[in-house]
């Protein structure tokens, strides 16, 4: 069996799909592993580190993809690398099908076998295997560090002969992955903590990290199907934005983090609350690449609004740590791989959980049923 690992070409993107100590463990079970030349290097990992791992440096697509039989990527391909991929192989990588269902149309049309980390099911079975955890706890990592560098005011309290500067106020809209880990982030930086969360089970969580839990009645929970939030009602939106607009006001950093898969992000921080906040407050919003969870956020950009207050809209945070951010995806690569390679082949269990939530088209056929239901005429 052949692993390729091409080069990463996205905008902005500089993590590798493999590392050189996970490359060493395939190797080691008998796996051929090609990597691109420079593939690794954005991320802090030479391609002689690669080679010392027993990988087969590749100077070109074709002598990447020649006999491959699975492309281990980050970022979804263009069709232009969709192109050099050699028919009938599997792909592996964050296709996002639901952010863009048509994309799975051109894997069809190249009779690929596509799996998308993105989608593999939240279950205790799957949980090493979970990269949009691993990846999505990095953002939550950066976007307190983001905040505090756009803050003009210290995190922590401080006691000084010239006076006591009192500490921070950071709310953190969603206690999900990144948001429990730029709670605990700010918490560490000094700031005091409020979070907010549409599913009231995450409370006893926010609370360990030693924030306070903001309660909203809106009326619904927001808990949806494996773990993920689901789209509230209009009403319930609606309660929710008024009960937060205090809140907002009277902080001085927000980060926000809450995404619906597939959907566009959910408007939660209004304009007006965004005018209630004073002048210099720092809004990091964690959703900026589906819409954003602010009205005002500009898609990777760093803006200030009339009032004062500073709006970050910076993609791909996961990225920004590309040398620890390959590494825990490298691993969730891994730990799925180990699930389904058997005897030097993929086998791809169409009645196991975690190989049906993972695969978007088999041998060239869509068999993701939120995917074909997301391509089906309105």
């Amino acid at each position: 069996m052949k692993i390729a690992v091409p080069k990463e070409r996205a905008p902005g993107e500089r993590r590798v799909a493999l590392v050189p100590d996970i490359v060493a463990k395939f190797v080691k079970g008998g796996v051929t592993v090609a990597v691109e030349q420079g593939a690794g290097s954005a991320a802090g990992y030479p391609d002689a580190t690669f080679e010392a791992a027993g990988a087969t440096l590749a100077a070109d697509a074709r002598a990447l993809y020649d006999g491959a039989d699975l492309v281990v990527r980050v970022a979804k391909p263009s069709d232009a690398e969709l192109a050099a991929i050699p028919r009938g192989a599997a792909l592996l990588g964050f296709l996002a099908p639901l952010g863009d269902p048509r994309s799975v149309e051109r894997y069809v049309e190249r009779g690929l076998t596509a799996l998308s980390m993105d989608a593999i099911p939240r279950t205790t079975k799957a949980q090493a295997m979970d990269a949009l955890s691993s990846q999505a706890n990095i953002g939550g990592y950066k976007a307190a560090l983001l905040a505090a560098m756009y803050l003009p005011k210290f995190f922590p309290m401080l006691t000084t002969a010239a006076g006591t500067i009192p500490p921070a106020k950071a709310l953190i809209i969603g206690a999900g992955v990144a948001g429990l880990q730029a709670i605990a982030t700010c918490r560490r930086l000094g700031a005091v903590v409020t979070a907010y969360d549409t599913r009231p089970v995450v409370a006893e969580q926010v609370k360990s990290l030693g924030a306070k839990f903001l309660e909203i009645d809106v009326g619904e929970s927001g808990e949806g199907q494996g773990g993920y939030a689901k789209e509230l009602s209009p009403e319930a939106l609606a309660k929710q934005r008024a009960g937060m607009v205090k809140a907002i006001g009277a902080s001085d950093v927000v980060i926000t983090t809450a995404a619906i898969p597939g959907k566009r992000a959910p408007i939660l921080v209004t304009a007006e609350a965004v005018a209630a906040m004073a002048p210099a407050s720092v809004i990091v919003d964690l959703a900026a690449e589906t819409g954003g969870n602010t009205e005002g956020t500009v898609p990777d950009e760093v803006i200030v609004t009339p009032n004062g207050v500073t709006i970050v809209g910076t993609l791909n945070l996961p990225s920004t740590l590309a040398y620890d951010a390959s590494r825990l995806y490298a691993r969730n690569v891994q730990a799925f791989l180990d699930y389904v390679i058997k005897d030097g082949a993929l086998v791809l269990d169409p009645d196991d959980e975690i190989v049906a939530g993972t695969t978007i088209v088999r041998d060239g056929t869509i068999v993701h049923r939120p995917t074909l239901d997301a391509l089906r005429p309105a």
